[in-house]
């Protein structure tokens, strides 16, 4: 655990606050984000990571930089798989393309209030019960399993709770009414359908909290570190999604990577928990390693993707694109 000066905090905040309103102010009104749009915000948020990381690096020491780095790009990396979920919940519920940003807007939000809950909550059972870890790390290689033997769970957008509990406590209309959450119908409030889109979304990230939480938890075990590494991870999720969109079906070896990252993420935990529990001669693996893992997985599983053959991109292509294909409106009533 770090000394954490409570300045620190104030400006993470202050930053997060001012990030979000810059980035709303900047959006106020509808539009389609292309790609460039999207690689310019994509860029302010990767270097506003950064440059926290660097303030981290020089007032919590190397040690806390290279942790918070760590996870930031462990985060980063497994977000991905977030955004293929988006784009099955856009696909599901027939969004326009100028409405999407106002719905992951508003799913950020809500992410940074769950993960900082249980992220909290993980720190918290890790410090009292390390013996948690060992079940973090089978959870992690059972997401490994699914992963490689291609059987990781489905996702219906329109049956997930969230969407349910949402329709019984607010009707909800069957068509969109610009950027509105609701609409007056008959002298009563009904929810437009870009409510429930918001309310998949959240669902998507409470799912997703299941393989990331225990993985940033095997990089550090400070509130601070964990959760301002999710944070801007998260925040830059949003224009990640515009810029990628095109181009997800590419990137065939990154859920390989990904698997390969959290099975070595398991072993890390498996070897924390034997040194804190069974023996100090047991070896854990440094923050700096961990980093150099990730990084290189990444690359190669990237690079693998852009250098495979024309026709078996364009194949996989088909596949996924008839799959995320609706034949007819999604109706949310």
């Amino acid at each position: 655990m770090f000394d954490v000066p409570f300045w620190l905090w104030v400006v993470f905040a202050a930053t997060v606050v001012v990030s979000l309103a810059v980035d709303l102010l900047a959006h106020r009104s509808a539009h389609v984000i292309g790609f460039r749009e999207a690689a310019a915000w994509s860029g302010l948020w990767v270097g506003l990571a950064l440059a926290f990381g660097a303030v981290v690096f020089l007032v919590l020491g190397g040690t806390a930089g290279t942790e918070y780095t760590t996870a930031w790009l462990l985060e980063k990396s497994l977000s991905v798989d977030n955004l293929f979920v988006f784009a099955l919940i856009f696909a599901y519920f027939q969004v326009p393309r100028a409405y999407q940003h106002r719905v992951l807007f508003f799913g950020v939000i809500g992410a940074l209030v769950f993960r900082g809950v249980f992220l909290a909550a993980g720190v918290a059972v890790v410090n009292r019960f390390t013996a948690v870890l060992f079940a973090f790390a089978a959870v992690l290689f059972y997401s490994v399993y699914k992963i490689l033997k291609g059987e990781d769970e489905s996702f219906d957008p329109g049956r997930s709770l969230a969407v349910r509990l949402l329709r019984r406590v607010v009707p909800v209309r069957d068509t969109y009414a610009g950027q509105r959450f609701f609409v007056k119908e008959a002298g009563k409030h009904v929810a437009t359908p870009l409510l429930a889109v918001v309310a998949a979304i959240e669902a998507a990230d409470l799912v997703f909290a299941v393989d990331s939480v225990p993985a940033v938890l095997a990089v550090s075990d400070d509130t601070f570190i964990v959760y301002t590494s999710n944070a801007f991870a998260i925040l830059g999720l949003r224009a990640l999604y515009f810029m990628l969109s095109g181009l997800l079906e590419r990137f065939h070896y990154l859920s390989t990577g990904l698997a390969v990252i959290l099975g070595f993420i398991g072993v890390k935990l498996i070897l924390q928990a034997t040194h804190k529990l069974v023996s100090p001669a047991v070896p854990e693996i440094p923050s700096p390693v961990s980093l150099a893992v990730i990084v290189v997985v990444l690359a190669v599983s990237v690079t693998l993707s852009l250098r495979r053959p024309a026709d078996a991109a364009e194949e996989k292509d088909g596949e996924d694109a008839d799959a995320l294909r609706e034949p007819s409106p999604r109706k949310v009533k």
